[in-house]
């Protein structure tokens, strides 16, 4: 779908252009009606094959996120038992291999996800791994895989109905390709789900359900636009399912970034025997890791703080501080900043270095900017963290420090504090020295930076290669790890120590081992 029809049905499915309203008991009929065109199975298998994207991790700002073609899809769902199976396998397919998330798969990748009830895992090479964690680092994966099985067709029926004072809206959209209704008669059913989500299905005027949407929390978006569209209705059975699902995530109004998934079904079994989901013991006794911020020195005055899946590096200069990196979410960099006034304390943090725009390394900038710091990113980044990270968009599911204390938005807008990176960028308080420069030729993201420090001969980098662990076999390389090497070589970089956003540092001799192994 092109961006400008995205946002044109986007901003209708928002909208509420009523030419008449009904009552809670009126939502009820509305949902009886729904039920019965639409039947009440209590399990039920589809199968199909599509596509699906990594989230948070597109090639740039202004795409979309990277798709993977999904050979195979099944999901069977039990709605008395709240559990879901989710199965499918993917490869990259004809689809450009530029982006995150995996970007490009090697082969065949199979993925496996379960909730049941309170619980949520994944299936690994037929083993269980807990999935205690959160969903790009914002709502509780079991959480979120509950709201969407309830956000499935006969899934928000069932939980409509059992909701307290539904409403309905009647409305007529104005005639419009991709319109969501065929002749733009449209009933909004809405209800609170699990306490704290606000829940919209949108029913034609057969009383089926074309789309439903949500929005939950995400350190990047705020309350992120959750929607699923359901079209090509057929009868399996009795039952009425769609046929064509088709998710998006993210904000079209925003940004271009948002389909996340594709499936067309090719068979729908309603009412299918189920066998009974038991929770393996290991994903019981499974909770969500601590947040922990752990300190290394690399050099005088330079610290890696690692502690989780993502690293920041703090620097100390003469008069203030600078970190490179605010990766995931607020409570990661609470964390991060706690270490750095232990390690370095009564010096204010003037500059925050981010590497590139991916979710996960964007998702704790807005924390710093609470503090007074200064982001430094590359300068086609800028309208990005302006237009969405540094949005006035509401973030009632999970508030700030940005939002809730910091004045920015008061008293109408005002120019973001970002320095960016164009060919090259120094922050040097006369003694110590922080170059950052951009990153050329990269399918991964083509506005990425990295910071070396010529004096110590230390390059940090993120995703573009992690030095193995010790005791591990070393990585073939791969294009980013090839990308860098060039790099490198065209800044004629003096680099002794390699620092990953990701994982432990390594000599740079391995790395050049490696390269020069992989050209032989």
């Amino acid at each position: 779908m092109t961006r400008k029809l995205c946002v044109l049905v986007a901003v209708l499915a928002l909208m509420v252009i009523t030419v008449g309203t009904a009552s809670a008991q009126d939502a009820k009929a509305v949902l009886q009606a729904a039920s019965r065109a639409m039947g009440a199975p209590k399990t039920v298998q589809i199968t199909g094959t599509g596509w699906n994207a990594a989230v948070g991790q597109s090639f740039s700002p202004e795409a979309d996120w990277p798709r993977f073609e999904v050979t195979r899809y099944t999901r069977t769902i039990d709605y008395d038992a709240k559990s879901s199976r989710e199965e499918l396998t993917r490869r990259q397919g004809n689809n450009p291999p530029r982006g995150g998330g995996g970007t490009p798969l090697q082969g065949e990748q199979q993925q496996v996800a379960i909730v049941s009830g309170n619980y949520a895992w994944n299936m690994q090479d037929g083993k269980a791994v807990p999935q205690p964690g959160q969903y790009l680092a914002g709502i509780p994966i079991p959480e979120f895989r509950q709201l969407d099985l309830l956000l499935t067709p006969h899934g928000f029926l069932r939980a409509a109905m059992a909701a307290n004072n539904p409403t309905a809206i009647s409305l007529t959209l104005p005639a419009s390709p991709g319109a969501i209704t065929q002749n733009g008669k449209a009933t909004l059913v809405s209800f609170t789900a699990m306490g704290k989500y606000r829940v919209v299905g949108t029913f034609n005027d057969q009383n089926l359900l074309e789309m439903v949407h949500t929005w939950i929390p995400n350190p990047v978006y705020g309350d992120m636009l959750y929607e699923l569209r359901y079209t090509n209705y057929k009868d399996f059975g009795g039952v009425k399912f769609p046929t064509m699902l088709h998710i998006h995530q993210g904000d079209p109004r925003l940004s271009a970034a948002h389909n996340s998934m594709e499936i067309t079904l090719t068979n729908v079994q309603p009412n299918v025997s189920v066998a009974a989901i038991a929770v393996p013991e290991e994903v019981r006794r499974a909770t969500a890791p601590p947040v922990r911020a752990e300190s290394q020195k690399l050099a005088d005055g330079i610290w890696l703080i690692a502690g989780g899946t993502h690293n920041s590096v703090a620097v100390d200069f003469q008069d203030f501080v600078t970190v490179i990196e605010a990766p995931l979410n607020e409570e990661r960099s609470l964390a991060v900043l706690a270490e750095v006034g232990r390690l370095i304390p009564n010096k204010p943090i003037r500059y925050v270095v981010n590497t590139h725009h991916h979710f996960d390394h964007t998702g704790g900038l807005r924390t710093y900017l609470a503090q007074g710091a200064t982001i430094v990113t590359h300068h086609e980044n800028r309208d990005y963290l302006d237009r969405v990270l540094f949005s006035p968009a509401p973030r009632t599911l999970q508030p700030d420090r940005f939002s809730a204390y910091y004045p920015y938005f008061s008293g109408g807008r005002r120019p973001l504090p970002i320095e960016t990176v164009n060919q090259k960028y120094v922050i040097s308080d006369g003694a110590r020295t922080l170059d950052l420069y951009p990153v050329q030729g990269l399918n991964h993201n083509p506005f990425m930076l990295v910071a070396y420090f010529p004096k110590e001969k230390i390059l940090v980098n993120a995703d573009l290669y992690t030095p193995p662990a010790q005791g591990a076999p070393a990585p073939a390389p791969n294009a980013n790890m090839r990308s860098l090497n060039q790099n490198i070589q065209r800044l004629k970089l003096d680099v002794a120590q390699h620092v990953p956003i990701h994982g432990q540092p390594g000599p740079a001799s391995q790395f050049v081992q490696i390269m020069g192994r992989g050209t032989n």
